[in-house]
This record gives structure tokens, C-alpha cells and sequence, in this order.
């Protein structure tokens, strides 16, 4: 990689600085008092800022590394058949939009079951 390029990327960086604040949310599947929960974990720039998911305010519980426990439920009253993600996002005192980003829900999750009267598997 040249100077110039170097140099190009080092500034893109450094313009930028609010991007790299915060890492990504996750989500994943706990056991918990209501059964199944959605255990969502993330970053905010502030212990302040208040979480939303799917433009609903939960209770985060932590400080700047925060977490969320959603019954299944909930998740699923809240978010669409079928959905692959959820809207999660940091709102500060004021009510501005800190960041706003999408967490990837465990495959499967919002899928429906499906009885099948047989399952017929041959060799070949």
C-alpha cells in the first residue's frame, strides 16, 4: 500500500471517530424465569443512554456494556414472522439517537414449526 493510500485511510479513520465507539449488538438464546428469553448484549457511549429494540424503551441492565432479557413472547409480538433481525438502538437523555444498528437473530427463531405427517428418506 502506498503513502498516499496509507494516508487516505488514516484520515477516513480519524474522520469518523463515532463509528468506532460502540461494537455491534448480539443476540442469543437463554434459559430464563419465563422460559425461552433473547439475551441481547451491547455497547453504549453513555451508562445514561437509554436502549430501545424495535422502537420499544427496555430496561438494560450494566453500565456502558449493557444487557437485555426478552421472553420469546415479547420478541415475537414485537418483530415480524419470519424477521432475521431486530432494530436496536441508544437514545441519550435528550431523546437524540445516539447510533442506531440491527442485531441478527439466532436462525430459525421467529420461523413456525411445522407438523409432517411422514418423513420418507430413501438410499441410493
Amino acid at each position: 500500500m502506498g503513502y498516499a493510500s496509507s494516508l487516505a485511510l488514516l484520515a477516513a479513520l480519524l474522520a469518523a471517530p463515532g463509528a468506532q465507539a460502540d461494537a455491534l449488538p448480539t443476540a442469543k438464546l437463554v434459559r430464563c424465569d419465563a422460559g425461552d428469553c433473547l439475551l441481547i448484549r451491547g455497547e453504549r457511549r453513555s451508562a445514561a443512554a437509554r436502549i430501545t429494540i424495535n422502537d420499544h424503551l427496555v430496561p438494560a441492565s450494566g453500565r456502558r456494556g449493557w444487557k437485555v432479557r426478552l421472553p420469546l413472547a415479547t420478541v415475537r409480538n414485537w418483530a415480524s414472522p419470519f424477521a432475521r433481525t431486530l432494530a436496536v438502538a441508544a437514545v441519550d437523555a435528550s431523546g437524540r439517537v445516539e447510533w442506531q444498528a440491527t442485531v441478527r437473530l439466532p436462525i430459525g427463531l421467529l420461523g413456525h414449526d411445522v407438523a409432517l405427517a411422514s418423513l420418507v428418506v430413501r438410499a441410493r
